[in-house]
């Protein structure tokens, strides 16, 4: 029987560095940067990091001057998420819970990032998560996502989504202003971990609550 997503996950931490977790923001979420960032009515933009990890992508936001909130349902990854945040002096919020219970956050955000969550759900999960994020998020709010495209050759890793499938899941109450093939870049020499040569193929798309 093959392992729960939870101990699944979890077995990364406890042996090693996980293939995804590069030490640094995923290109794509650089280059949407100045948007992802940008405040509102001339407050800094309140970003809920969904399945961060240990947090490279929120420090980043943070030092943008976002105010940044991270949840990811592993203790572990948070513990380095909130050392990172202590050795750079930045302020970010680190929170331990599932990402389909996102909708229960009394916080309001202007925006979400993604990075590698999405196509880790099967399509219960998938629901529920979009669902969650449709209780999160008041209108006008985005969400900025990564994930491995169905470009991607092979069935190792995580689960391929097809354009079509993306824009169901957020078929209602969002709009897709835009998705755009994007790379997926993981750490070189993990067996099992072995992808297209300039990062696995994936789609990045910015999804706005209507």
């Amino acid at each position: 029987m093959a392992p729960d997503p939870q101990s699944r996950f979890e077995g990364y931490y406890a042996t090693a560095r996980p293939p995804w977790d590069i030490g640094r923001p995923q290109r794509a979420f650089v280059e949407a940067g100045e948007a992802i960032s940008a405040g509102v009515e001339g407050r800094p933009a309140r970003i809920l990091d969904s399945g961060c990890g240990t947090g490279d992508l929120a420090l980043w936001l943070a030092g943008l001057g976002s105010a940044v909130t991270g949840v990811d349902f592993l203790e572990k990854p948070l513990a380095a998420a909130r050392r990172k945040a202590a050795e750079r002096g930045l302020a970010a919020n680190f929170l331990q819970m599932d990402a389909t219970a996102v909708g229960t956050l009394p916080e309001r955000f202007d925006a979400v990032t993604d990075c590698g969550l999405f196509h880790v759900f099967d399509d219960a999960g998938r629901a529920a998560y979009v669902a969650a994020l449709t209780a999160l998020l008041e209108p006008g709010a985005r969400v900025y996502l990564l994930c491995f495209a169905d470009a991607e050759p092979g069935e190792h890793g995580p689960r391929r989504v097809s354009e079509a499938e993306l824009r169901r899941a957020f078929s209602s109450g969002w709009q897709i202003e835009r998705m755009e093939p994007s790379r997926f870049e993981v750490l070189p020499g993990i067996p099992g971990a072995e992808f297209s040569p300039g990062g696995a193929r994936a789609w990045f798309a910015e999804i706005r609550r209507v």
